[in-house]
């Protein structure tokens, strides 16, 4: 209830599952028009994606003006008479603002039909695949997770595999991976750093495309409302290619070496190889710190690696600093996921040196270096 107080834009509306079944299955298990008629402001901002909603989801159907009046006209009622017990505003401003409410909402749902059918009429809609439909293809019984925070979350995945998620992006995995293949499905950006098993594959499906590794590190951003989706290479080999639910695809594999990239344009389902991502401007100023900085330590003290580590995950690291403040370690930690790197590094300690990791809090107990 607290969270949608904090909507400010149509989009933040359109994204809320509780608000979708409101509108376009009249379901109202959390009195969404009762929180509406509260505000004029709320109320606009809910009409204009109310509109939108209903133009995405019946792009076909011709509304007229004076069908939009009738119908904006039963809502700004409801507002009027809950103002009118309020007596919070006089009549001449409920007139104006009135007159405001009802053009105002009539012409953005004109705007929102002509852009819907402008995209309907430009864009292959068989070609678009969502997050949605590749989760309901799967009955492995997968587990989501959603980062809803202003920062990136590490996932650690029942193989050892990693997972730096970043806001507003989603993942959805099995608890347990089973078969002769591991599968997950990405909605968002996230950075993977994949266990390696030559004997079962990893498979991230994220929208139109399928990036398949054995172990390596990589990042994919696939955000359903960009024209594009993105992969990029840090260490190891990868191989990108259509979703066989995009119509017209040809199937095309691309294979992906360490510092390239490739970008999927939507538009014409076209693969755009970048074998230098130093000139791509746009991934040169997306690369983030894990994948910039070095992870190949020679004698460089314990304290320093965990800082590396720190910077690199957007975690928090609890360790006995005065036992381990002359402790140094020479070790390669390039190619190895998350949970890998610590065990590497509490067994190049010893001295019953164990970690525990606790969301994005990491905790190191140890007696001391070897």
């Amino acid at each position: 209830m607290q969270k949608r107080n904090k909507y400010t834009q149509v989009e933040d509306f359109l994204s809320d599952e509780s608000f979708q079944s409101w509108i376009l299955s009249k379901i109202d298990n959390d009195d969404w028009e009762e929180w509406t008629l509260e505000s004029r402001r709320r109320a606009k901002l809910v009409q204009d994606a109310r509109a939108l909603l209903l133009a995405m989801k019946v792009p076909e159907q011709t509304i007229t003006q004076p069908e939009l009046y009738r119908a904006l006209q039963t809502t700004w009622t409801k507002i009027e008479e809950k103002e009118s017990k309020n007596n919070s505003i006089q009549g001449s401003k409920i007139k104006f603002l009135k007159k405001y409410f009802l053009s105002g909402i009539a012409a953005a749902l004109v705007v929102s039909l002509g852009s819907v059918w402008f995209y309907n009429n430009t864009t292959p809609h068989s070609t678009i695949v969502t997050y949605n439909e590749l989760i309901n293809k799967n009955n492995e019984g997968l587990v989501e997770q959603t980062n809803n925070s202003d920062k990136a979350q590490i996932i650690t995945l029942s193989d050892g595999s990693s997972v730096l998620l970043q806001p507003k992006s989603k993942l959805s995995y099995p608890k347990i991976f089973t078969g002769s293949e591991r599968k997950v499905y990405l909605s968002g950006e996230g950075f993977f750093e994949i266990s390696k098993n030559p004997n079962k594959p990893f498979f991230v499906y994220a929208n139109e495309i399928i990036t398949k590794v054995v172990g390596t590190s990589f990042r994919v951003k696939a955000y359903s409302d960009q024209p594009n989706v993105e992969v990029l290479v840090r260490t190891g080999k990868v191989r990108v290619k259509s979703n066989s639910l995009v119509a017209k695809s040809d199937q095309e594999e691309v294979v992906l070496l360490p510092n390239q990239a490739l970008r999927f344009q939507r538009k014409d389902l076209s693969f755009n190889k970048i074998t230098n991502i130093t000139q791509d401007l746009v991934l040169t100023r997306s690369v983030g710190n894990i994948e910039q900085l070095s992870f190949e330590f020679t004698d460089i003290p314990v304290s320093q690696i965990f800082e590396t580590i720190e910077q690199a995950y957007l975690v928090n690291i609890d360790y006995p600093k005065n036992k381990l403040k002359d402790c140094h370690l020479t070790t390669s930690l390039s190619d190895q996921p998350l949970m890998e790197k610590l065990k590497i590094i509490c067994n190049s300690i010893g001295n019953n040196t164990t970690f525990e990791m606790i969301g994005n809090q990491i905790i190191i107990r140890s007696n001391g270096c070897n």
